[in-house]
């Protein structure tokens, strides 16, 4: 793990390479943060917490091979000072308490991720908890989870669309290259998985 001077080392974790590739662009500028690992599932997420020894790391719940909330009590089992964000896409998920229960230190939407992702890692990385109000109401009081619809695209679908939204006008924003927002539209157009 990183020392105070140097860049917090982040490692995400999400089956859909759209919602990873957003999350690197969202880090791209921040001269405070490095991007160390990905993970498509928490089997890999165990392997590459080790290899990397991450400060922060960003995780989705439901994922194949070995969901969020599995991986998050094995790395939490072999490195208590694991801090973990868990990104979701709905506020009123049934995990939420059981999470933090396991130690997860915040715990955001992905369709946020582009206004709150920042500063929700410089707040975890320096030792605090983080809840969006959205999630906190869900959590203190949990319901069923159904997928609404956004305009006529499922909540899941609309959310991927505002991260990777963010991504791009955070690009735009730094005066990165042309090639670098040809990236993000590309994972754009990408066909979303039909998997949450």
């Amino acid at each position: 793990m990183s020392t105070d001077s140097s860049p917090i080392r982040i490692l995400v974790v999400d089956d859909h390479q759209l919602i990873r590739v957003g999350i690197a662009m969202l880090l791209l500028p921040e001269s405070d943060m490095k991007l160390v690992g990905e993970a498509s599932n928490g089997r890999e997420a165990i392997a590459k917490f080790r290899e990397c020894l991450p400060d922060v790391t960003l995780i989705d719940l439901q994922m194949p091979e070995m969901n969020g909330l599995d991986a998050i009590i094995a790395i939490r089992g072999e490195f208590p000072e694991a801090r973990m964000i868990v990104l979701t896409t709905y506020a009123g998920d049934v995990q939420a308490q059981r999470v933090i229960k396991a130690g997860a230190q915040a715990y955001l939407l992905k369709g946020l991720l582009h206004r709150e992702l920042l500063q929700t890692i410089r707040a975890v990385h320096a030792g605090s908890k983080v809840m969006a109000p959205e999630v906190a109401t869900h959590a203190s009081h949990p319901q069923p989870t159904e997928a609404r619809l956004v305009g006529g695209v499922s909540a899941i679908h609309a959310d991927r669309v505002g991260c990777v939204r963010g991504a791009l006008k955070s690009v735009r924003s730094s005066n990165r290259s042309c090639r670098d927002q040809k990236l993000v539209l590309a994972m754009a157009a990408t066909k979303p998985s039909t998997a949450p």
